[in-house]
């Protein structure tokens, strides 16, 4: 999901850093998107960025989350806390990955976004024309703004799902969604889609 998620970042901000504990992971990836992505080890990016996406697992971000000073920084989190067979959740109902993250870094400004989402279907020629829903949740209104923004510039609709704690709703939607592209036969070109009739 990061690689996936950087390189269609790239295509629609112009201002992208890639960050990981290895920082040749991290070059091998910015390099492999193109000159203008910088990289760097995770907390120099980490300090330098306005905005951090967590594209990573959910217990690896738990300790991402407390290895750097991610004060004052919206934190995009795209985890599932799932199990590693994939059945099921290690979080939910009475807490979320997303409010775990906030509680371990109680200044940033943390926002559910593109767990729904495969990344198989991140790259716009993916999607055929199709217009997918990005459901953000987040407390702090101008940071979930600004994601919707980066989530818009990629041909998505961000879709306001509430304040964070609403991830413990769109946490089993992704989880499900899990469900239908691993064991019911969908693939991974499945994503949710809430509709007004």
């Amino acid at each position: 999901m990061g690689a996936a998620l950087a390189r269609a970042t790239a295509k629609v901000h112009g201002n992208l850093a890639i960050g990981a504990r290895d920082v040749t992971k991290a070059e091998a990836l910015a390099r492999s998107i193109g000159p203008q992505v910088e990289f760097d080890h995770t907390g120099a990016v980490v300090k330098a960025a306005e905005m951090v996406v967590l594209a990573i697992p959910y217990e690896a971000a738990l300790e991402v989350i407390q290895s750097a000073d991610f004060a004052g920084k919206i934190v995009m989190d795209v985890s599932n806390p799932i199990t590693a067979d994939f059945a099921g959740l290690v979080v939910g109902h009475t807490t979320s990955a997303a409010e775990q993250l906030q509680a371990r870094a109680p200044q940033a400004k943390v926002v559910k976004a593109f767990n729904t989402i495969f990344s198989a279907l991140l790259p716009a020629e993916a999607r055929e024309g199709t217009k997918l829903q990005v459901f953000l949740a987040g407390t702090e209104i101008e940071a979930k703004n600004a994601v919707g923004h980066i989530v818009e510039a990629m041909g998505f609709e961000p879709i306001d799902a509430g304040p964070l704690s609403n991830s413990r709703f769109l946490e089993p939607m992704g989880e499900m969604n899990i469900h239908f592209g691993f064991f019911l036969g969908w693939g991974t070109v499945a994503a949710p889609v809430w509709q007004r009739v």
